[in-house]
């Protein structure tokens, strides 16, 4: 893959800011001069309106707010406001029905169970699994992002202490994360895993750097400040 710098960056985002009829101008020379995040200027974009409409699926259905659970068995994975019904895949091209397949079975496989909730109001994803946590009878939740960077958090831990954190999606496969479910459903029954590797590429982070802005201001577009979380109904 060709090495993407700064201005391909910028242009590619440009683009897709065009695409999504956002109508107010970016001060890129200041995001770069200043140090204003992609974060920053995704969710002002949200805030003018940006979000497209949601694609209606088979296998992933909204079933109502999201509710406080009481199982100490059960292990609440949050996606983020744009998984599946507006982006369908990772960066490494796992699509989010698998990548959620693969981590309910992870959980499955050490005896608990799994509830899905989509989070609107955030598309950072230490806050999904802060909120996720709050509503996981186990106090153990998994964030997942559309791009596919993942965490695992502990109830009444801050949002940034977490157990386990996969911030190189490109490299995290459907094997990946069957393991990561694993581990968060140990960590619920009380053990201490082993973390899950991770692989290293050196070049995942400059190579996808663009594409990964790219998903982030999709992603942050959909965010609704305030919208309570859905319950997700998924069928594999």
């Amino acid at each position: 893959m060709a090495d993407i710098d700064e201005h391909l960056i910028r242009q590619i985002v440009r683009e897709v800011l065009a695409q999504t009829q956002v109508d107010h101008p970016i001060d890129f020379q200041k995001d770069a001069t200043q140090g204003q995040s992609t974060t920053a200027v995704s969710e002002s974009a949200s805030a003018n309106g940006a979000a497209v409409p949601e694609n209606q699926l088979d296998w992933f259905q909204p079933v109502g707010p999201a509710q406080a659970g009481y199982s100490r068995d059960e292990i609440v994975i949050a996606v983020a406001p744009a998984y599946a019904t507006v982006l369908t895949k990772t960066e490494s091209s796992v699509t989010h029905q698998e990548a959620l397949r693969q981590m309910i079975a992870g959980i499955e496989e050490e005896g608990l169970k799994a509830r899905v909730i989509k989070v609107y109001d955030t598309s950072d994803v230490s806050f999904m699994a802060v909120e996720a946590d709050h509503l996981s009878g186990s106090g153990i939740s998994i964030g997942i992002q559309s791009k596919g960077t993942v965490i695992i958090h502990q109830k009444d831990q801050e949002a940034l202490n977490n157990l386990e954190l996969f911030p190189e999606a490109p490299v995290i496969d459907g094997a990946m994360f069957r393991r990561i479910g694993k581990n968060a459903a140990r960590y619920a029954k009380g053990d201490s895993p082993e973390p899950v590797s991770q692989p290293n590429d050196q070049m995942a982070r400059p190579n996808f750097q663009a594409i990964s802005a790219i998903l982030h201001i999709r992603e942050t577009h959909q965010v609704v400040t305030g919208k309570p979380a859905e319950e997700i109904k998924v069928t594999f």
